[in-house]
Order: structure tokens, then C-alpha cells, then sequence
């Protein structure tokens, strides 16, 4: 890892009381488990499945795409 460089872990949302009007718009259709529209716009799209890695899931990328800011949207 690059010297200074912290991992983000994504913010898990709290859906108790007072605390889903501090969370974005969408979280409560995912925080009960139905599906959200999400709108991005971007330049490429590659639809793959994740795999198994030790204990956490990986997904291969093409090599171009290093470097890059990518986002992740799990549909299924």
C-alpha cells in the first residue's frame, strides 16, 4: 500500500430512529432491501461476477483501466 494512503470502508447505515434523515436519499430502499435507481454516468461498462479471494470477494479489471476511478453497483 502507498505510504499515507488509508483504506475507506464504506458507512454502514444506521436505520434506527433519527439517524435515516442523516443518511443519503437511497438508503432506505437499501438499508430494507429493495432495489434503487442509481444514475452514474461514466465512459465504459463490464459486467462481471465476483469471486471468491480468502475471505473477501475480487473482481478482475483490464489492465487499461489502472489508475482509473472506478465504482462498483452490486445489482443482484
Amino acid at each position: 500500500m502507498a505510504q499515507g494512503k488509508k483504506l475507506r470502508r464504506p458507512r454502514l447505515v444506521d436505520v434506527g430512529e433519527n439517524r435515516l434523515e442523516d443518511a443519503p436519499p437511497h438508503a432506505h430502499c437499501l438499508a430494507s432491501g429493495k432495489q434503487a435507481k442509481i444514475e452514474i454516468f461514466g465512459n465504459e461498462i463490464i459486467e462481471k461476477r465476483v469471486k471468491a479471494c480468502a475471505n473477501s470477494g475480487r473482481v478482475y479489471l483490464p489492465p487499461e483501466w489502472i489508475g482509473h476511478k472506478v465504482k462498483i453497483i452490486r445489482i443482484d
